[in-house]
């Protein structure tokens, strides 16, 4: 049995998404964050040293950071689905979206989260933030307009992967169309629907 390590409001809601596309059996240990501090507990550590989640658990193997728990899942519970045919370029597209979420996206919504509270403190890097997060946000713009999805016309883990991305840009998705269309689009997936009613309370599904 597949079992998810789930944080509340986290990464890790993609993880139990993906297995629900998959219709794939799995169990979910739920965890809370800090109701201060909004840091995982404790009790994550003793699931794996670095104390975040996800965590997958396949049998004996145990598979960390979402991009990987993505692939990993796709390649061995998948059968063929969520991912273009490997040799194609659309396969090098995807595996590139898989990469860019974790890799480059998220790095300037989370300095924005965290800068935000520092206050009057953070005002100087502000202007850098904000001209980095108009120069990622506006690459995924540009490269969902006139399509559904983010490789082809077809919905695959790297929607899954960017999911996270999207639903954090939340505050700032009006200036995107093409972007608040597509995570829109995904909510309303009924396998979407099915992961928020195993992983429980997830904020940025408004």
């Amino acid at each position: 049995m597949i079992v998810v390590h789930h944080l509340n409001d986290s990464r890790s809601q993609r993880v139990l998404w993906l297995l629900e596309e998959l219709e794939v059996p799995y169990e979910v240990r739920h965890y809370a964050r800090d109701a201060k501090s909004r840091l995982a507990p404790p009790e994550l550590a003793q699931v794996h040293p670095l104390g975040k989640s996800p965590v997958l658990q396949d049998g004996e193997q145990m598979v960390i950071e979402s991009g990987a728990i993505v692939d990993y899942l796709i390649r061995h519970h998948g059968a063929g689905r969520l991912q273009p045919a490997t040799g194609t370029a659309d396969f090098e597209a995807y595996n590139q979206w898989l990469h860019y979420a974790e890799g480059s996206a998220m790095l300037p919504l989370m300095l924005k989260l965290y800068v935000s509270r520092l206050g009057e403190a953070g005002a100087p890097l502000q202007p850098r933030i904000d001209s980095e997060l108009a120069n990622h946000l506006g690459y995924v713009e540009h490269s969902l307009q006139g399509r559904g999805w983010l490789v082809g016309d077809t919905f695959s883990g790297a929607d899954i992967q960017m999911s996270f991305v999207g639903e954090a840009a939340r505050g700032l998705r009006a200036g995107y169309p093409a972007i608040d269309a597509w995570v829109k689009r995904f909510q309303q997936r009924p396998a979407y629907q099915r992961a928020l009613q195993r992983g429980g309370p997830y904020a940025l599904a408004g």
